[in-house]
């Protein structure tokens, strides 16, 4: 199970991907077809892949704990009251994203039921960008539930787990360069110091 919910996140953040890249064709599109006499409306176009863009991209920086987070609050208490408040708040936005994927799922289907198209020149089916935003939401329903199980089972959610890693990588890079201009100094103050003693 949980080399295809990884697999799932990958492919979501993929498609986040592919939709940002989207967004700069459309425009190098509209570029073209201003130079080329024939319309193309980037745009409408380009905010459609957007919306596509971040409903997708949402689960994989979710697990890769890359959302920003406030650990002001939550960075005071020990590691037993730290795991009910993510416990609690996996949860309530688990369900917050339950409701809305199942609301913009439902709002696709109406959508391709009354043949609703956009306003601009291009007329696009509104149910095909709606489609990005209720899978996007769906597969971030799904990673907070599954966050959720393993903070219910003792585990370190995956999210806290990036965080920290990263956090820790910072610490080795700071240190690192502290070090080195630790080292230069020294030895820029030796070098006048020998030329002292001579």
């Amino acid at each position: 199970m949980r080399p295809a919910l990884d697999a799932l996140y990958r492919v979501s953040g993929l498609l986040s991907a592919f939709f940002l890249m989207m967004i700069g064709v459309t425009i190098l599109a509209q570029i073209a077809g201003r130079l080329l006499h024939f319309t193309f409306d980037a745009t409408e176009i380009s905010g459609f892949c957007m919306a596509a863009s971040t409903f997708l991209g949402l689960a994989y920086t979710f697990n890769a704990g890359a959302h920003i987070r406030v650990n002001l609050l939550v960075g005071k208490f020990p590691p037993q009251h730290r795991r009910r408040i993510e416990i609690w708040c996996c949860a309530i936005g688990g369900a917050a994203f339950v409701f809305f994927s199942v609301k913009a799922w439902e709002m696709a289907w109406e959508s391709f039921l009354f043949g609703d198209t956009s306003p601009g020149l291009m007329a696009v089916p509104f149910w095909i960008p709606q489609i990005g935003m209720a899978l996007g939401a769906t597969i971030m329903a799904i990673g907070l539930v599954d966050q959720l199980i393993q903070t219910l089972g003792g585990k370190i959610p995956d999210f806290a787990d990036a965080e920290a890693q990263a956090i820790g990588d910072e610490l080795e890079a700071a240190a690192a360069s502290m070090s080195e201009s630790g080292m230069a100094e020294a030895s820029a103050a030796i070098v006048p110091a020998k030329a002292a003693t001579r």
